[in-house]
């Protein structure tokens, strides 16, 4: 299944995408089933259930037609957005690093969350933004001291785009966790959809790509992951309880304006286009700081 949340931000109702060669893209509303996607949802079980629930609507003819509405990220705010760095060995020799014997991890602020077409703003202070797509994991139920790899499969709910946008003086030159440069308001754009493991014939053998602005940055493959989904999930699980629609933002593969020579950053106008194959694409306009309250 391809789960979606629409509408205005703070007012998006759960749905699951559809697409037919005859009718291509619609969508099945599950508003009056379900609250909203997020860690009750997941928590439930629910989503077992929902593909016979979609099922019975389509052959009852209850499917609507997308009317422009504004695409939220798949999930509601989750209890924490977890990210991996380094995970991708071209990268890691980009930025002139080592390849991380065990993944290394950090927090973006849950708050970042934003849909995948909505606009990106920089920080007050900037001087180094920067892209980065990723493949995201939602986590499905509550897990914590997983016994094997394999085990892990079974506590994710799906996987969808995110672009994982970073500041890097905040990141690397302020003396501080990365955490810094990472958590600004609306720094991880997700979606547009939620895709089922069932739906993912090899997670480890996907296309990912972004553009800046027409100008193609970054070009990868899940398949060149350090750490595959499974092995991270299991990670994690031993040191922390993730709780059922926590994110986990997988790290990027080469490309990003800090690893260019001359680095490039991102500039308020820019457009970010960015993609994971089967997973969708997404689009966003980068914003100027707010202003200070003196300008």
């Amino acid at each position: 299944m391809h789960l979606m949340r629409i509408g205005a931000v703070g007012s998006e109702k759960p749905v699951a995408r559809i697409t037919d060669e005859e009718n291509g893209e619609r969508y099945v509303d599950l508003s009056d089933v379900v609250v909203d996607f997020d860690e009750r949802f997941f928590g439930s079980g629910l989503l077992a259930e929902l593909p016979a629930i979609v099922a019975e609507r389509v052959a009852a003819g209850q499917v609507i037609a997308f009317a422009g509405e504004r695409i939220g990220a798949p999930i509601a705010r989750p209890h924490q957005i977890l990210c991996i760095g380094l995970n991708y060995r071209d990268h890691a020799a980009e930025t002139g690093q080592e390849v991380p014997a065990e993944p290394i991890l950090f927090t973006k602020s849950p708050n970042t969350l934003i849909g995948p077409n909505d606009e990106v703003r920089i920080p007050r202070g900037s001087t180094k933004p920067d892209w980065e797509v990723e493949l995201g994991i939602v986590i499905g139920k509550r897990t914590s001291y997983l016994d094997s790899v394999e085990e892990a499969k079974d506590a994710i709910a799906g996987y969808c785009v995110v672009n994982d946008v970073s500041e890097r003086a905040f990141q690397i030159e302020r003396n501080g966790q990365w955490s810094k440069g990472k958590s600004a308001e609306t720094f991880n754009p997700a979606g547009p959809w939620l895709v089922t493991p069932d739906e993912i014939p090899d997670v480890l053998d996907l296309g990912m790509w972004l553009d800046v602005s027409g100008v193609r940055r970054q070009t990868g493959s899940t398949s060149t992951m350090v750490f595959d989904p499974f092995f991270i999930v299991h990670y994690l699980s031993q040191f922390m309880v993730l709780e059922p629609g926590d994110l986990i933002n997988t790290g990027t593969p080469p490309g990003v304006g800090m690893g260019l020579k001359p680095p490039v950053w991102l500039q308020a106008g820019d457009v970010m286009e960015l993609g994971i194959d089967g997973l969708g694409s997404q689009r966003q306009t980068v914003l100027a700081p707010r202003p200070t309250p003196s300008d």
